[in-house]
């Protein structure tokens, strides 16, 4: 009778982790699912299809998007990244509807990573609807990220 049991247990513990493994580490952030107010996290697909289709457009900057929107390139490993996050996550908050936050993670994005040249992280590229974008590097405080934000996005976008 412990046999039986033992191994129905066992067999019910294979069921349930097969079951919750199918499409269980799928993470990547789809058009669909971008969202206003939050930082979404993009792979360089989706920067493409969102951004900026660097292979269709070699040449010249054609910006993809509908809004403003900030990337902030990051990796897991890096400290002052893990400061720069929340502050991220605050001014998505506080800018709904006014610009896209993403964020690409350096290490997953080789590709990305090395189009646009970043050598040191944080590193984040300013976008405005109209005109070309523009890259900060290091930490900064909040104040600092709302006067960037301000100057490059809002205010360029008012002047349209």
């Amino acid at each position: 009778m412990k046999k039986s049991s033992v191994l129905v247990f066992a067999l019910f513990i294979m069921v349930f982790n097969s079951c919750n493994s199918v499409d269980g580490n799928k993470t990547e952030t789809t058009t669909n699912e971008i969202k206003a107010g939050v930082v979404n996290q993009i792979n360089t697909e989706l920067f493409k299809k969102l951004v900026y289709n660097y292979q269709k457009n070699p040449n010249d900057w054609v910006f993809e998007g509908n809004q403003p929107c900030i990337i902030d390139f990051y990796a897991d490993w890096c400290r002052p990244c893990k400061m720069v996050a929340p502050i991220m996550e605050e001014l998505a908050t506080q800018y709904k509807g006014k610009v896209t936050f993403y964020k690409i993670n350096i290490d997953q994005e080789r590709e990305l990573s090395q189009t646009f040249n970043i050598q040191s992280i944080p590193a984040l590229l300013y976008i405005p609807a109209n005109g070309k974008p523009q890259m900060s590097v290091g930490l900064s405080n909040k104040e600092g990220y709302i006067q960037q934000i301000q100057s490059l996005l809002i205010k360029a976008q008012e002047s349209n």
